[in-house]
């Protein structure tokens, strides 16, 4: 409530300012200058609490003639006709002291030179301020290209047509403005949307367009099982609604926010799955009066989507053979919303702020080898549009050498006490997840795609697999820091629009959690970070671990009924969460770990049982880069031994066998493990069977050097694990029977132990 008596404060001393001044030249009286200063706060006053005023307006944006370019593939194309009306949709919000205007256009992208045009136009026409207006593309891939991006070209007749059309669509909104209320409500839609990109098996690595094995990880990939190891990330199922209505009760406008890419498929030119969600919407709530004033407006705007698709590549091919319809689709995610506006509460009067800032970012520029590979390709191509793959990023080198950086614009608003962070690029589910678990206000929403057109940030550590949204062009081109920077900076923007910090992220421990922690482990590692390189430790013991390059964060967990908690934030908390490791391992040191312990933690592997020759090392006690005698590596057999089950490997002989466990671990499911290890034995139980999986006599104890322990991994960096792991604990001493059947209870009734695959 800060800003709110900020501004009514600054309001006072403004106009006693201006009393004071015109007293003293007019010489009044005492009593009439005294009578003069109270009218003047009372009149400050009540303008600081003005009403809330909205206004909204669709305009047609449409091009005029055809054919028109059509951006969002790798190679250029067209368009010979409009399918559907082509929008632009804008809502003016007015609370007495502040305006905003919030304008999501159906396009794929829009560069930040031709918004900051279209905003300064709009200001010289309206009372809005350029940084008080936020322009945002939906991202449909059949819409006229305002941004040349890859491939195509930025259509010459279109760009100037629609800086004024945005121009137009602000100024109508701001014509429309009348007194209204706002609520904000949340939908779970994870039927409607998933994760796209998936992780490629180490030994099926892809070429990238420069000749080099890079390729990690991609989108859809995961539509063959066989090449892949599981997701890259989580997914955001949140349909988020700010819905404005006026005093009277009647709809006005509604703001959605919803992390999928665009439906694919569709003839351009075309709004996709948002322009039939928008008009689904507005046939259902609004007037059906041909002559109203105020028409209600739907926009659908685009959330953090640049890992995300609508096909759940989870369920077998399948399952897809009768995948809803585009109409379809846009009418069930209607439906959620009306079901969302049914439980909503309005604010009557809330505050509005707005706070904007520029950052100034590097591109990853080619080196001189690649450049003149690129000038090699592009002297070939002479002036015509590129064809191949080959030759657009050999096109995109050229440019990133000569832009070498751009200036990025973030954004946050504040209605009342809901928020909005825009980004300017593709952003991953993950980094709109930060952002809404760590913002200042629980109820808060992310616009991608909003005042410019910078292309893919993913994580940094998404970099290190590769794929097409890391390979440095205009569509991916910043620098690798850039998601890290950019969510920092807008953290800092919603703390200033909201007057308080942002929120710690403290992910519940769950009654799991907190039975391991009874037992008093030196290290627990929940693995719930949603960035690296710190595992922290929540024993209370400062063993963190550090995650090597090729580990992927807050994917979804097991048993989120015993290690996760109460939803505290939308649909997206309360999930127990877990890392993927795709080649690196966590690392720690545990001074003191001698030959008595036990180890729990939850696996689930990636790799098919004949994929290689061993599907994955989970843990391993040994010097780092190599194996001794006195190593010890447990994992999951391959083609070595019996594919799918435990294995335990001690020492470094060549021709010394593992020891194998007798249960075949099916692929994609979670499964509990528990060492313990005391003087004599070794045992290892799995999934609270009573029955070791493997059972042997002790050759001998560690050397106190040993204090290393990889998890994720062997020693020796052969065989690494791929797939998630989660919830490890350590303890310096083997469990008793008690614990070991305290630990095991909940392990026994396994409800994520499924295979869906």
């Amino acid at each position: 409530m800060l800003a709110p008596v900020f501004t009514i404060g600054v309001r006072v001393l403004l106009s006693m300012n201006r009393l004071v001044t015109s007293l003293s030249a007019t010489s009044l009286s005492g009593l009439r200058a005294r009578s003069a200063i109270a009218l003047a706060i009372c009149l400050a006053t009540c303008t600081a609490h003005a009403e809330f005023r909205v206004g909204a307006a669709i305009t047609d944006v449409t091009p005029l003639s055809f054919p028109v370019l059509v951006n969002g593939g790798m190679t250029a194309s067209s368009a010979n006709k409009a399918v559907t009306p082509i929008h632009a949709r804008s809502i003016v919000l007015d609370d007495g002291s502040e305006r905003i205007a919030i304008v999501v256009v159906d396009s794929c992208m829009m560069p930040r030179d031709l918004l900051d045009d279209a905003k300064l136009l709009a200001s010289q026409r309206t009372r809005l301020r350029p940084d008080r207006i936020m322009i945002s593309a939906t991202h449909t891939h059949t819409a006229p290209a305002s941004m040349g991006c890859l491939g195509t070209d930025a259509e010459p007749g279109y760009v100037p047509f629609l800086r004024e059309k945005l121009a137009e669509s602000i100024a109508a909104a701001e014509s429309r403005l009348q007194p209204a209320s706002v609520g904000f409500g949340v939908g779970n839609a994870a039927a409607f949307t998933a994760l796209r990109r998936w992780i490629i098996r180490p030994d099926r690595v892809i070429n990238d367009p420069f000749g080099n094995p890079t390729v990690r990880a991609n989108m859809h990939a995961g539509s063959n099982w066989d090449n892949v190891t599981g997701e890259s990330g989580p997914e955001d199922p949140d349909l988020a609604l700010l819905y404005f209505r006026t005093v009277d009760g009647r709809p006005l406008a509604l703001l959605a926010n919803f992390s999928m890419h665009y439906f694919s498929g569709v003839e351009p030119l075309n709004a996709d799955y948002f322009g039939l969600f928008c008009r689904a919407l507005q046939a259902k709530l609004g007037s059906s009066d041909p002559a109203s004033t105020t028409p209600f407006v739907a926009v659908m705007s685009h959330g953090c989507s640049g890992d995300i698709w609508r096909r759940d590549y989870t369920l077998p091919a399948s399952a897809h053979a009768n995948e809803p319809t585009i109409d379809a689709y846009a009418q069930g995610l209607a439906a959620i919303a009306e079901s969302v506006i049914e439980q909503i509460q309005f604010d009557a009067k809330p505050s509005l702020a707005m706070a904007e800032r520029r950052l100034r970012m590097n591109y990853r520029v080619p080196d001189n080898q690649r450049l003149e590979w690129a000038r090699r390709i592009m002297a070939t191509v002479g002036d015509r549009p590129p064809k191949t793959t080959e030759e657009v990023y050999a096109r995109e080198q050229v440019l990133l050498h000569e832009r070498k950086s751009t200036d990025v614009v973030l954004q946050a608003i504040r209605i009342g006490q809901f928020a909005i962070a825009t980004t300017p690029t593709e952003t991953y589910a993950l980094t709109g997840l930060k952002l809404k678990l760590q913002s200042p206000l629980p109820r808060t929403m992310v616009i991608e795609l909003a005042n410019g057109g910078d292309g893919y940030i993913p994580p940094p550590e998404q970099h290190h697999l590769g794929g097409y949204n890391t390979w440095p062009a205009r569509s991916a081109g910043l620098e690798v820091n850039a998601e890290p920077r950019m969510t920092e900076t807008l953290l800092e923007l919603l703390e200033s629009v909201a007057g308080r910090p942002r929120r710690v992220y403290r992910p519940s421990h769950g009654p799991g959690a907190e039975s391991l922690l009874r037992l008093k482990p030196i290290a627990y590692w929940r693995m719930d970070e949603f960035q690296g390189p710190r595992a922290r430790d929540r024993s209370g013991n400062h063993h963190d671990g550090f995650f090597e390059p090729g580990v992927v964060f807050f994917l979804e967990g097991p048993r989120s009924d015993l290690f996760g908690g109460v939803a505290d934030v939308a649909t997206t908390a309360g999930l127990n969460r877990a890392v993927h490791f795709a080649g690196g391992r966590l690392q720690t040191r545990l001074p003191g770990l001698a030959d008595e312990y036990a180890i729990s933690l939850w696996f689930w592997n990636g790799m098919p049982g004949d994929g290689r020759a061993v599907a994955g090392w989970l843990l391993s006690r040994d010097f780092d880069q190599g194996r001794s005698r006195h190593g010890e590596h447990i994992g999951v057999g391959g083609t070595e031994s019996e594919p799918g089950k435990l294995i335990f490997e001690r020492g470094n002989v060549p021709e010394s066998k593992p020891i194998i466990g007798r249960t075949v671990i099916a692929r994609w499911t979670w499964n509990h493990l528990l060492i313990n290890r005391d003087r004599e034995r070794t045992r290892i139980f799995l999934n609270g069977a009573p029955t070791a999986e493997i059972d042997l006599a002790n050759e001998g104890g560690f050397p106190a050097e040993f204090d290393q322990l990889f998890v994720g991994g062997r020693s020796d960096n052969q065989f690494n694990w791929e797939g998630r792991i989660d919830e490890v604990a350590v303890f310096d001493r083997p469990l008793t029977i008690p614990e070991f059947t305290s630990l095991h209870s909940a392990a026994a009734t396994n409800s994520n132990a499924k295979d869906t695959r």
